[in-house]
């Protein structure tokens, strides 16, 4: 569903821009993951960022059995059921809270660096995490925040499980979750990154939030939401496919995304490097190349020649877009899908900047690969040995600037630990040194040695 918390944050963020007007707005995410998406939330609404550190207070036999929370500034919530049910004495609960508030001031202390927590009085409060399942923390946090004197308690949350995002509306006046898949898994098995989330990386995201935080409207550099951002039907001749256009302000140039056999702009590897490129101030479109008709036949999957002609339409419709004209633009194209670029990008009248293949499938572009003037730049996994086979034989028919690199233990969909975000980074490196005033123009050929 996510590429990672950043395109989650991102997300979210939409959803919140439309329901949330308030001026006197402040953003709390729950560490760690939590804050990674609440960051977004904060930087599109530039809103102050800060952390909710909240303790839960366990039974002292049962400790998964919470009796209530404490969070900081002396919030303190009691469930008086459980503890009447439980027998707990006023000792006993007293002697939980200490421990726990300890706990709660050290990793405060650690995540701000000793700064004062932000005053949440009469203030309408978002609490954001990277997902829940059981809810226990999020409600946790939420009861906590109106404990601190919130007037209005906002959580937002990517995905959550359906029991639970109904339970928490208990506690928050209102309850924002943008997936609630029926059979939740887990958080993790929703995003494609899902890497824990360090100390450190809160305390940055805290210290960068301070430079946006209660500028809203302003052009903050560097922490900007995107110029432009949002859901389109592409014109692709005779049919228009649905797509998504990023565009970030002072954006160097625009990524069209070539998707592999079956696959289509929801891919979550895709929009996992989208997202990266996207940080990186480039532009990106991810568009479905087929309609659903079209991709019950199996034929059209793999008909290049209907494929290129489309990339080709649509990137003549993109170069005439008012967020897009003078930009240069390029192809990402994965498997199949880079057979596609690689042909659109040898079309006499189509001028692109740059290439990058992700696993793909160069020989099913075999004819055109000597009339490619676009540089490019070939991804393989080291484990993928046929696919690594074809684009060695591949590249000794490009006359092109190009580059062979192979990402060592990677397979084909890159799905070991680290491997799909080398390929960002790789291609991120690669259009942004081919989108600038010193990249070599079109129909310059320059050959990179092989690796």
């Amino acid at each position: 569903m996510f590429a990672d918390r950043h395109d989650a944050g991102v997300r979210l963020a939409e959803r919140l821009h439309g329901l949330i007007h308030a001026e006197n707005v402040l953003v709390l995410g729950l560490p760690r993951g939590g804050v990674a998406v609440a960051f977004e939330v904060a930087r599109a609404l530039a809103a102050p960022l800060d952390v909710i550190v909240v303790r839960k207070l366990g039974v002292p036999f049962q400790p998964e059995l919470g009796f209530g929370a404490i969070g900081e500034g002396g919030a303190r919530v009691l469930n008086h059921e459980i503890v009447r049910l439980t027998g707990l004495t006023s000792a006993e609960t007293a002697a939980v809270e200490e421990h726990e508030r300890a706990e709660l001031l050290r990793r405060a202390r650690c995540f701000r660096n000793d700064r004062a927590p932000l005053d949440l009085t009469n203030r309408t409060v978002i609490v954001v995490d990277d997902g829940v399942a059981t809810g226990g923390t999020a409600r946790a946090a939420c009861q906590v925040a109106r404990a601190r004197g919130a007037s209005r308690v906002v959580l937002a949350i990517p995905v959550g499980a359906p029991d639970t995002i109904a339970s928490l509306r208990e506690v928050a006046d209102e309850v924002v979750c943008l997936q609630t898949p029926r059979h939740l898994r887990g958080i993790g098995a929703c995003y494609v990154d899902f890497t824990q989330a360090t100390d450190e990386q809160v305390i940055e995201l805290l210290g960068r939030a301070a430079s946006f935080a209660g500028r809203r409207g302003e052009n903050v550099a560097g922490t900007d939401p995107p110029g432009f951002a949002g859901e389109l039907q592409v014109d692709a001749g005779e049919v228009r496919l649905p797509g998504r256009l990023v565009i970030p302000r002072q954006c160097q140039g625009v990524v069209v995304f070539v998707h592999g056999s079956g696959s289509g702009r929801h891919s979550p590897r895709n929009r996992y490097v989208a997202s990266a490129l996207n940080q990186a101030g480039l532009g990106t479109l991810l568009f479905d190349q087929l309609t659903p008709e079209e991709e019950d036949d199996r034929r059209n999957v793999f008909d290049i020649g209907l494929l290129t002609e489309r990339l080709v339409r649509v990137t003549g419709r993109l170069s005439d877009h008012s967020q897009v004209a003078g930009l240069p633009i390029g192809y990402f194209g994965a498997s199949t899908g880079a057979a596609a670029a690689l042909c659109a990008a040898a079309e006499p009248e189509n001028e692109i900047a740059a290439v990058v293949s992700r696993g793909g499938r160069p020989d099913l572009a075999a004819p055109s690969l000597a009339s490619v003037r676009a540089a490019t730049l070939l991804i393989v996994g080291g484990h993928d040995e046929e696919v690594l086979g074809l684009n060695r034989s591949a590249q000794q028919r490009l006359r092109c600037e190009n580059l062979l690199h192979i990402v060592p233990g990677a397979t084909h969909l890159f799905q070991e630990p680290g491997a799909l975000e080398t390929v960002a980074a790789l291609a991120r490196d690669w259009f942004i040194g081919h989108f600038g005033p010193d990249r070599i123009q079109p129909g310059a050929a320059k050959t990179f040695p092989w690796s």
